[in-house]
């Protein structure tokens, strides 16, 4: 199997704190239709044991150079996979 092209291999950490998602990336998220009215996510292949988890976790960013939730990193063009607790970044300038 190839590898993904990818420019930066991020490490993902946890956190306890309760973390929200900014209010652009949720319109986002409604948009393409990963979230409902509510602002339940609903991502496919994805458990809601695990999305539990991957609310608590968040990345360090290479492109906006901040802190995100690794959600928003989860479906950010630039996402190529996630392996063994780390995310494989295109590292691609965001519009």
């Amino acid at each position: 199997m190839e590898e993904l092209e990818h420019k930066y291999e991020v490490t993902i950490d946890m956190t306890e704190d309760k973390q929200k998602l900014p209010e652009d990336v949720k319109n986002e998220l409604k948009e393409s239709g990963m979230m409902d009215d509510k602002g339940k996510l609903k991502l496919k292949g994805v458990s809601p044991k695990m999305l539990k988890k991957m609310k608590q976790e968040f990345v360090k960013c290479p492109v906006l150079k901040e802190d995100i939730q690794f959600i928003q990193c989860f479906v950010c063009p630039n996402f190529q996979s996630r392996v063994m607790g780390k995310v494989l970044c295109k590292g691609d300038p965001l519009k």
